[in-house]
C-alpha cells in the first residue's frame, strides 16, 4: 500500500458514490451509459473471483465487496428501477467490438494460462475501454450534466493515480506488471481530452460539448 493506491482506491470509490447518488436523487439515470455500467460489473466479477479462493487484507476483500455490489447495483437502477428514464436509443455503443476482442486477447497474452489469471487479464483488458460506451453517448447526445462529468473525472483520476502506483511500486519494490501498465495507460489517454475539457470549462456546468474523441 502506498499513497497513490489508496488515494487513486478513494477517487475510484468516489466515482461509484457519485454515480449512484446521482441516479438516486434524480431518480433518473438519463445521460448514463448502462452498457458502460454493465461492462464494469462484468471486469468487477472477473477480476474478483479470488476472494473465494484467497485473503490478503481486510481493506482489499472489503473494497472488492463494495466495488462489485456497487456496479450491480448501479446496474439494476438503470435496466430496472429507473428503466424509463433510460436512454437505449443514444447507448447504441456496439459492446461485442469490446468484448470479444478483449477476449481472444486475454486468451493469447496473459501471465499464466489458467481459468482464474485469463479471466483477471481479461478484467484488466476490458476495464481500460468499458468507459467507451460513456464516453460515445456523450459525444452523440453532445451534452453532460456536471454530476456525469464529475464521476468521468474521478474515474481518470483514480487510473493515473495507479500509473504512478506502478511507478512507486517499481521504484521501491522492483514490481512490474506489463499487462496493467500498458492496459492503465490506453485507460489514461481515453481521458486525456475528457480531462482538458473538464479543466478548461470548469466541469462543464451543463454546457455542450460534442468535440470529444
Amino acid at each position: 500500500m502506498n499513497i497513490f493506491r489508496l488515494t487513486g482506491d478513494l477517487s475510484h470509490l468516489a466515482a461509484i458514490i457519485i454515480l449512484l447518488l446521482k441516479i438516486w436523487k434524480s431518480r433518473s439515470c438519463a445521460g448514463i451509459s448502462g452498457k458502460s455500467q454493465i461492462l464494469f460489473a462484468l471486469v468487477f466479477t472477473t477480476r474478483y473471483l479470488d476472494l473465494f479462493t484467497s485473503f490478503i487484507s481486510l481493506y482489499n476483500t472489503s473494497m472488492k465487496v463494495i466495488y462489485i455490489g456497487c456496479a450491480y447495483a448501479t446496474v439494476y437502477l438503470i435496466y430496472a428501477k429507473f428503466r424509463a428514464t433510460y436512454d437505449g436509443n443514444h447507448d447504441s455503443f456496439r459492446v461485442e467490438f469490446l468484448v470479444v476482442p478483449v477476449g481472444g486477447l486475454s486468451v493469447l497474452i496473459n501471465h499464466d494460462f489458467s481459468p482464474l489469471e485469463i479471466l483477471w487479464t481479461f478484467s484488466i483488458y476490458l476495464e481500460s475501454v468499458a468507459i467507451l460506451p460513456q464516453l460515445f453517448m456523450i459525444s452523440k447526445t453532445g451534452e453532460a450534466e456536471t454530476i456525469t462529468t464529475h464521476y468521468l473525472f474521478c474515474l481518470g483520476l483514480y487510473r493515473a493515480l495507479y500509473l504512478f502506483n506502478w511507478i512507486w511500486r517499481f521504484y521501491f519494490e522492483g514490481f512490474f506488471d506489463m499487462i496493467a501498465i500498458v492496459a492503465g495507460v490506453v485507460q489514461t489517454v481515453l481521458y486525456c481530452d475528457f480531462f482538458y475539457l473538464y479543466v478548461t470549462k470548469g466541469g462543464f456546468k451543463h454546457r455542450y460539448y460534442s468535440d470529444i474523441g
